[in-house]
């Protein structure tokens, strides 16, 4: 049985003015897959999510992201993913359960679904004892695995994760990616950047940008032979070491 592809993305291209942020790039991700979208800052990683999430109009190309097309359907591709970033994921000023609630509405869950979500996060998560503290009491990996969870309510079929580790320690980042391994057993499809090379290896692809360009793809077992190298790590510098 042939995977249901759920993004599919064909010679997408981004310019500001003359300079090329994103160059051409095409590939696609399967259903239920934890795929890497990797490249140091400036590579052009932003600019292509932001593509891809239905807030920026590319300058040539074209994508299909959970069944809509980037440049017709922005506003239905917005509806069907979920989004959680390093720099903003939670209302500080909001309690645990006012930002459930809040979120919930957003996308367009009914209060009866709303109740029904928050109380198995609760029990999911472990958050009888936090439920009602504000946000910005809790630790960092509380938010993050918080707002994880809520990026889920409302069963997209995409997570797109933008540094969702960036700043916990080992431990947390260890229970984040067992959140991830279990919502893309359920079928979610995991797109995630990370600076983290020891989590680029949890995937199950790993596409690695460099200049605006797509200049690797592959599991991390196959691009460690292709490169001759023992860690992905080692994979990103001879990348970035190669002439372009």
């Amino acid at each position: 049985m042939q995977e249901e592809t759920v993004i599919q993305v064909e010679n997408l291209t981004k310019m500001f003015g003359e300079f090329t942020a994103v160059n051409n790039i095409s590939f696609e991700v399967k259903k239920g897959e934890i795929f890497g979208f990797l490249g140091a800052n400036g590579a052009g990683k932003t600019t292509a999510i932001k593509m891809l999430i239905g807030i920026s109009t590319p300058t040539s190309g074209n994508a299909d992201v959970a069944g809509f097309n980037i440049n017709t359907h922005p506003e239905s591709i917005k509806k069907n993913i979920g989004y959680m970033s390093q720099k903003f994921a939670l209302y500080d000023d909001l309690t645990v359960k006012e930002n459930i609630t809040f979120f919930g509405g957003i996308y367009g869950l009914t209060r009866k679904q709303i109740n029904e979500k928050r109380c198995l996060l609760v029990e999911e998560l472990g958050l009888q004892e936090i439920v009602n503290q504000l946000v910005s009491s809790l630790p960092l990996g509380w938010k993050q695995k918080i707002s994880f969870s809520v990026a889920l309510l409302h069963n997209p079929k995409i997570v797109f994760l933008d540094e969702p580790t960036g700043g916990v320690d080992p431990i947390t980042r260890r229970q984040f990616w067992e959140l991830i391994y279990k919502a893309a057993n359920q079928g979610t499809t995991i797109f995630v950047t990370t600076h983290y090379m020891d989590e680029a290896e949890y995937c199950d692809r790993v596409s690695i940008m460099v200049n605006g360009k797509i200049e690797a793809l592959n599991t991390p077992k196959k691009l460690k032979e292709q490169f001759k190298v023992i860690s992905m790590s080692d994979v990103i510098l001879k990348l970035a070491r190669s002439p372009s």
